[in-house]
This record gives C-alpha cells, structure tokens and sequence, in this order.
C-alpha cells in the first residue's frame, strides 16, 4: 500500500504531505533497500539500527522507525511531548522499541542524559536548529555520539520562506523585518548555501539537500480534507520538485542528509 493511502483521517494529511518527501528519502537506510543517488551508503540496513531522534516531540518519526524493527531514542524538553511520544509507540506495539528522555541539545553535549549515547546509526535532528544559539557546537556534539559514517538527517527552517508566508498572510510590515533583518523573531533560519558551508565547516559529508514543504503550506487544508486524490498528488507534486534547486528558496524547509 502506498504511504499515501495510509493516511485517513482529515486531520493526518496536511502533516502527512509535509514530512512525505523527508521520510522516503530515510526509509533506503532503514529498510535496507537499494541507494539511491545522494543517499549515505553506510548504513547495511535491515540490521537493527540505534536511532537517536533529537526534538523528536510525540514520536511521529520514532515510531515509524520503530515499527521497521529499530532502538529509538527521543530527546526532547517536553514531558508532555515525551508522554505522547509513549502512548503512541505503545499502540503501534512498540514500546519496547522507544526510549524517552527529557532534555535538548545541551544536555546532549553536556553529557547529562542518564543513557548510553554512542555508535548511533542515524541522528535524526528536525526543526530544532531554529532555537540553537551555536549550530556549530551542536553539530559537534551529533558528530561524537555517531558511529564512524553514521548518517544525519537535519531539517531546517529556509530563509526566504518566511518572507513570503508573513505576506501571504497579510502580515506585510513583519514580512519586511524580516526581510530586512531574517532574525528578528528570533528563530534562525538558514539559506542553502548557508548549511552547506556549515555542515562542511563542522566536519560533515552532504549526500543530499531537499526542498521541503514548497506547495503543502500555501494549499488550504480544506482541498487536501476534501477533495478526491489530493494527498496522492500533493505528495507527488512535493516529490517532483524537492530534488530540484531552484525551488530550495521557495521551501517552507530544507532537509539535509549529511555523513560524519
């Protein structure tokens, strides 16, 4: 069955066509299925495989992970988020698969996560970059708890994107802070040129840069909800441009796969 006919409830799809094109480029190193182009090509899956999904929240990706046989381990601040992350991975029928554990990236580096954090296959590291103040240091602190080619999946926030929702949404005047200065509400997003130079500086091999969330954010939720087919070719529109370059500056977000 296709990823896209197992979502069912109106309220799964819009979130579905967002994380679509991010979760087909990891299943290769999850479900041991050929490279493709741009892929890591460390990983010999379908060996079990210690993930560490950092901001990993209610366990959307964890689970999904879990599900296909692998450890799972969620680092985030929220216990809320971390009790839903349980009650998900217990009705899915893997709770033995996922480990919660309160606490950020700080707490990564500082070493003060009471768990064995090492020889990690895949860092999965999404939409948490926007409130880290030293990209850098966090990339290191990914970097010592990866085995030697272990893959990271980072997703950030794009620059102009902003810009462009901020307007589309009738917010002309915070649009233009923020295009004259990308910081001013204090989330960090990035250009791509920008986590190239970072993911290169910080000791990292990019095997891939998506464009991610191009159409999904600017198409009401109403056409996904109700019309006949409209995840299918959401997603399918999503896929066909997400390799492409020129539409990473349209992107709501951009998903890096990087070896270390």
């Amino acid at each position: 069955m296709a990823e896209s006919e197992r979502v069912e409830r109106p309220s799964q799809r819009h979130s579905f066509a967002r994380t679509a094109v991010v979760w087909e480029k990891l299943q290769p190193l999850l479900v041991g299925s050929p490279n493709p182009p741009g892929s890591p090509k460390a990983v010999d899956a379908p060996r079990a495989q210690r993930v560490l999904d950092i901001g990993g929240g209610t366990g959307g990706f964890a689970v999904r992970i879990a599900e296909l046989g692998h450890q799972v381990t969620v680092i985030d601040p929220s216990p809320d988020a971390l009790a839903a992350a349980d009650r998900r991975a217990q009705e899915s029928g893997v709770a033995a698969r996922v480990v919660g554990l309160q606490g950020d990236l700080g707490d990564l580096a500082a070493g003060r996560l009471d768990h064995d954090l090492a020889d990690i296959d895949l860092v999965l590291c999404h939409e948490v970059f926007g409130v880290v103040e030293d990209h850098r240091a966090a990339l290191s602190s990914i970097a010592k708890v990866l085995r030697p080619g272990g893959a990271l999946s980072l997703l950030v926030r794009q620059r102009h994107a902003a810009v462009l929702s901020q307007a589309m949404s009738g917010h002309f005047q915070q649009a233009r802070r923020l295009l004259d200065d990308p910081g001013a509400d204090r989330e960090h997003r990035f250009t791509a040129q920008e986590l190239r130079d970072l993911l290169d500086e910080s000791g990292y091999s990019l095997q891939s840069l998506q464009a991610v969330r191009v159409f999904a954010d600017l198409v009401p939720a109403t056409i996904v909800d109700l019309e006949v087919g409209a995840i299918a070719a959401l997603v399918e529109l999503e896929r066909a441009v997400a390799e492409r370059p020129e539409y990473l500056t349209l992107a709501t977000q951009m998903h890096a796969l990087a070896v270390c």
